[in-house]
């Protein structure tokens, strides 16, 4: 008497429906199961709602504050701006949460598109630049920050912002692209720094961005 075959256990070469196919004598040859394009979806799906809960839950957490916040600015006026810090538990981090509530407060001051009411998780580089000791201008864009140059000075924040894009610069500024990049041009000679370079880049962006503080 023949031996009976050992059943195979189900898993990634099971028997299920759809994962075996009927070759010479009617036995099942495994099929490697492919994965299904609806799970890869509902995983997706579970991931947004766990974020857009995430989300929810901070801003619950926020709302007393928000609401504090506002009429505190109903109070000073209309001028008046206000900065928001990450909820916390306790007393223990009082003092961190009022740096940077102060800290957004002063970005709102420095950018009013990031108030009136200003969240320190939403001021982007002025976390950090807030957090640095008041300091005189970097003396390659000292010249640069001369009120005669204001819009020299406005047009370079502005491409750095865009991510050196000519064409979005030029758009957002309402200029034509030669004007932009004559501009551009005489920004280098005033400053030496050559906008070509990240390094220089990065210290014109951020000399401009602070002597808003």
């Amino acid at each position: 008497m023949a031996p009976r075959r050992r059943a195979r256990p189900a898993g990634r070469y099971g028997r299920g429906r759809g994962c075996g196919r009927r070759g010479r004598g009617g036995l099942l040859r495994p099929v490697r199961r492919r994965p299904r394009p609806v799970r890869a979806r509902r995983r997706a799906r579970c991931a947004a709602g766990a974020r857009r809960a995430r989300a929810a839950a901070v801003g619950d957490n926020l709302s007393p504050a928000t609401a504090a916040a506002g009429r505190l600015r109903d109070t000073a006026g209309p001028a008046a701006v206000a900065g928001i810090a990450p909820p916390r538990r306790g007393l223990a981090d009082l003092d961190a949460s009022w740096r940077e509530a102060s800290a957004a407060a002063r970005a709102a001051t420095a950018q009013p598109h990031l108030g009136p009411l200003a969240q320190w998780a939403a001021i982007g580089p002025y976390r950090m630049l807030t957090a640095l000791p008041p300091a005189e201008p970097d003396p390659a864009v000292r010249a640069l920050l001369a009120p005669a140059h204001a819009e020299l000075a406005r047009t370079a924040e502005v491409f750095l912002d865009h991510a050196g894009q000519a064409s979005r610069t030029a758009g957002a500024l309402g200029i034509h692209r030669q004007t932009l990049y004559y501009r551009l041009s005489r920004v280098e000679q005033l400053t030496g720094l050559d906008l070509d370079a990240g390094e220089d880049r990065l210290l014109l962006h951020m000399a401009l961005k602070a002597a808003r503080l």
